[in-house]
C-alpha cells in the first residue's frame, strides 16, 4: 500500500479534529472508530473480508503500513475469523495516539504542548494541511448534497463518521439536522463500512459483551476461536504513550 493515500483512520481522525481547540471529538468513541476504520482499510486492499458479522483474513501478506500490520497480524493469529464487534470492543492502548503523533511526522498536524486547568501538561493538534481537511470534508459535503452514491472510502467514512458521533461536530445545530440524517444513510452504500459502523454503534451500547469465561467465542464452523472471550490483544504503542492527546 503506497503512502500516496491517506488511510481511513487518518481521515476519521482529521474529521474529528477541532481547528479552534487541537482537541479530538468524541475522543471515547472515536477511539473505537479508528479501530473499526483499521478493519474497512483491510478490506479494501483485499487483506480481509466479513464472513458474516465476522472478520476474516483472506490475504496475510503485509500492506506496508506498521500501524494496519499489527492488526493485521493479530488477526491473522487468530485462525478463525473473530466478530467485528469483539475485535471493536477489544482493549487498544494509544491507538489515536499513534494515528496523531503518524500525522505530525507527516506534516499534516502540529503538536502544541500546553497545560490542563494550569497543571497536567497535555499536547493540542492543530491542522498544518488544511488543504486536506478540506478536501475530505468536501467528499462528505458533496455525497450528502448530491445524493449521489460515493466511492466505496467516501461511504466507509461517511458511516464511521456517524458511528462515532461526529455528525454533531461537522453538521451542528438544528440546521446540520438534515445533513446529520443524511450522513447517516450513506451507511448503506458501502457493505464492510456498514458493518464495522454498526458494530461500533453496538460496542457504545453495551451489546459487545465479551462471552462467560469457559465459554470461548466459536466460529462459524463451530470451532472455539481462540483465547476465552474472543477478544484480540492489541499492540502496545509505546510511542503512542509518549503525549496524552488532549480530549
Amino acid at each position: 500500500m503506497g503512502k500516496s493515500r491517506r488511510t481511513i483512520p487518518e481521515e476519521l481522525l482529521l474529521l474529528a479534529l477541532d481547528p479552534a481547540t487541537g482537541t479530538t471529538a468524541q475522543p471515547q468513541s472515536l477511539d473505537l472508530g479508528l479501530a473499526g476504520a483499521q478493519l474497512v482499510e483491510l478490506a479494501l486492499a483485499g487483506r480481509i473480508a466479513p464472513d458474516g458479522d465476522r472478520i476474516a483474513v483472506v490475504m496475510p501478506r503485509p500492506t506496508g503500513d506498521p500501524t494496519l500490520d499489527s492488526a493485521l497480524e493479530l488477526l491473522r493469529r487468530r485462525g478463525s475469523p473473530v466478530r467485528a464487534v469483539h475485535w471493536i470492543g477489544g482493549p487498544r492502548l494509544g491507538l489515536r495516539q499513534t494515528y496523531l503523533s503518524h500525522l505530525e511526522r507527516c506534516g499534516m498536524v502540529h503538536a502544541v504542548s500546553t497545560q490542563m486547568c494550569g497543571v497536567l501538561p497535555t499536547t493540542r493538534y492543530q491542522a498544518t494541511e488544511t488543504a486536506i481537511s478540506r478536501e475530505i470534508r468536501a467528499r462528505l459535503d458533496s455525497a450528502i448534497r448530491t445524493g449521489v452514491p460515493p466511492d466505496p472510502r467516501t461511504a466507509a467514512l461517511a458511516a464511521l463518521a456517524h458511528a462515532v458521533g461526529l455528525g454533531k461536530h461537522l453538521y451542528p445545530g438544528n440546521e446540520g439536522r438534515s445533513s446529520r440524517s443524511r450522513l447517516r444513510d450513506l451507511i448503506r452504500h458501502d457493505p464492510m463500512g456498514g458493518l464495522v459502523a454498526h458494530a461500533v454503534m453496538d460496542v457504545q451500547n453495551g451489546a459487545g459483551a465479551q462471552p462467560h469465561r469457559g465459554q470461548p467465542e466459536r466460529s462459524a464452523q463451530g470451532a472455539p476461536a481462540g483465547r476465552p472471550g474472543g477478544v484480540p490483544m492489541q499492540p502496545h504503542h509505546s510511542s503512542g504513550m509518549a503525549r496524552v492527546a488532549a480530549h
